[in-house]
């Protein structure tokens, strides 16, 4: 699989339901209709990846790593000389232009290149049979589409841009994205495609449009999930400031500090650890934390734990929850660790239809 050629070009055009994608290979336009995109669309009923996938293991019966006390001194800062820091969690998400949002597209979404700048060896041009991404127009001149809430994504931040086609169940994610408008295309440094029905894991070594080669959209905190009335069922994303090659699920490396957890390292918040106090939709996270845990799929701050941008979280309760919690409070679980026997079908849950 490779990045998309520079001889494609997107031309953006002010009419919501045409898009005009010319390929000066064959010097032919095509008109293709597309539904509105929707942001942050809510996927109630809706299976993100099977239930035997790492998003969605249950941990509580792992067992802990024996490093695992190390670990967490790393990630708290702490050295043998100074013992004393201590690491809180952080919710890395809230309101515009916090976190990470995502669109939801029609199956008839007009698929265009992508312009691959960094890993394009390790990049997919699209999924099987269906090359380019459906990114919709609006990503490229409304704000809040694409992580850091620029138009377009800008210059600077990650820019994540996470497009799901719910006929399909595709999940396209790209990394320092960005529409050129000079070259008349969009860019980015990495891209990957997910089908959301399978398993299929990045090939060995492979990027994402993570660090770790594994999907984002399955482990951010959704609104529709802390504020509705089941468990939520996967683990969460979670950033350190240094990592130390991958273990299983992760594909791929992005450090060498042989303090610092790998990539696809699981934490998991102590079941001893009481919650009671806390808001009914911060429990619901918080539990959570205890049944899946979070997967190191980064570098970044310490403890900072990825969900949507949207508008109607309340920092006022995130941040002040969140910051109750220490790295202190969580295990490492045993690096690599998978089930050994087929895992059973939650019985606490409430299924939407």
């Amino acid at each position: 699989m490779s990045g998309g050629t520079e001889r494609d070009s997107l031309l953006l055009v002010s009419v919501r339901t045409f898009l005009v994608s010319a390929s000066f290979a064959g010097s032919v336009l095509v008109l293709q209709a597309a539904a509105p995109p929707v942001v942050n669309e809510a996927l109630t009923g809706r299976q993100v990846f099977p239930a035997t996938n790492w998003w969605n293991t249950e941990i509580t019966s792992a067992p802990v790593d024996t490093r695992s006390a190390a670990l967490i001194d790393f990630i708290s800062g702490r050295t043998a000389t100074n013992r004393t820091p201590i690491r809180r969690l952080h919710p890395d998400f809230g309101p515009p232009p916090y976190g990470f949002p995502y669109i939801v597209v029609a199956g008839d979404q007009a698929r265009v290149p992508v312009t691959f700048t960094d890993y394009g060896d390790e990049s997919d041009s699209g999924a099987a049979g269906l090359p380019g991404y459906p990114l919709p127009l609006e990503a490229g001149t409304q704000a809040n589409y694409i992580e850091g809430g620029v138009a377009g994504g800008g210059s600077t931040g990650d820019r994540h841009l996470l497009v799901i086609d719910r006929d399909r169940w595709l999940l396209y994610e790209t990394f320092a994205t960005l529409w050129n408008g000079g070259a008349a295309r969009w860019e980015a440094g990495s891209g990957a495609v997910f089908d959301l029905s399978r398993n299929d894991r990045r090939p060995e070594g492979w990027t994402s449009a993570d660090a770790a080669g594994l999907a984002i959209f399955p482990g951010l905190i959704r609104y529709d999930e802390a504020l509705g009335t089941a468990e939520i069922t996967h683990a969460f994303r979670v950033t350190t400031r240094g990592s130390n090659g991958y273990v299983w699920p992760a594909s791929h490396a992005a450090g060498t500090n042989a303090s610092a957890p790998p990539m696809g390292a699981r934490l998991r918040l102590k079941a001893s650890k009481d919650i009671s106090g806390f808001a009914p939709e911060v429990q619901r996270i918080f539990r959570a934390m205890k049944r899946y845990g979070l997967i190191v799929a980064d570098n970044g701050s310490d403890m900072y734990i990825s969900g949507t941008m949207d508008a109607r979280w309340n920092n006022s309760v995130l941040n002040p929850a969140f910051n109750a919690l220490t790295a202190d409070d969580f295990e490492v679980v045993q690096l690599g660790w998978k089930p050994t026997a087929p895992i059973s079908a939650p019985t606490n849950l409430r299924i939407v239809r």
